[in-house]
């Protein structure tokens, strides 16, 4: 089965970041529909990028997700769930409002989404689900341990996943990057922990991860080359996760 046929995928938190560069990439090829919590960008990002539409939406919140596809009202081929947070904070300063807020938009709303596009991918025999996870999932990260804690559980749910849906031709996978040249690196509150160049010492590469190069795996793991790879964590971290 070709994929370059307009099937519809669906990439959350994609106003802006990783999620913005994902669905740029793929814009040309698919009908593309992003989310995020503003309609005013997401509306400016449709007319722009030639996106086939979005959905406000904020999945940190408990119906999030099944609010979502009550607006969206369209089958979804390959869904790409890329929305979370990042919370830098001592374990004893953890706002219990954090720690649900947290689990919703990082690991529970995943769920959700992935029970919400099943059933259209099994009818059919079709279909590709990445998420989008962190290395600090994998490795762990000082002072981030809700963040570590929601993004590892992504690991295990890709997995089980994986093998529960293997036989109806859907593929999981996720993908967890180091430290990315987004917004977020650019981010006032971040430079109080940690500068751009006290990053950089850390990474192997001594370089950021590009969006471009998250987009570039998700393209191959939708594709059909890739039909073979499923329930694989991938880590994108320019050596990171090999240690320093």
């Amino acid at each position: 089965m070709s994929i370059k046929n307009k099937k519809n995928i669906l990439i959350t938190g994609s106003s802006q970041g990783i999620g913005l560069a994902i669905a740029k990439h793929f814009a040309k090829d698919f009908s593309v529909y992003v989310t995020g919590r503003y309609s005013d960008k997401l509306e400016k990002l449709c007319r722009e990028n030639n996106f086939k539409g979005f959905v406000c939406a904020d999945l940190s919140l408990s119906n999030g997700a099944e609010s979502l596809f009550e607006s969206l009202n369209e089958n979804i081929d390959i869904l790409i769930n890329n929305a979370g947070n990042y919370i830098y904070s001592p374990v004893e300063k953890l706002e219990y409002e954090d720690i649900t807020s947290s689990f919703m938009l990082n690991s529970i709303s995943q769920l959700k989404l992935i029970k919400q596009v099943v059933p259209y991918m099994k009818s059919q025999k079709w279909g590709r689900i990445i998420n989008i996870g962190s290395i600090s999932g994998v490795m762990g990260e000082a002072n981030a341990s809700l963040y570590s804690m929601t993004k590892a559980s992504l690991i295990g749910m890709t997995k089980a996943l994986a093998l529960e849906l293997a036989q109806d031709n859907i593929t999981v996978n996720v993908i967890n990057p180091g430290w990315v040249d987004t917004e977020l690196i650019n981010n006032d509150d971040l430079e109080q922990d940690f500068s751009r160049n006290e990053i950089i010492e850390t990474i192997p590469q001594r370089r950021f991860v590009t969006p471009e190069e998250i987009a570039s795996t998700c393209e191959y793991l939708i594709s059909d080359n890739a039909k073979s790879v499923t329930g694989q964590s991938i880590n994108i971290c320019a050596g990171l996760s090999l240690g320093y």
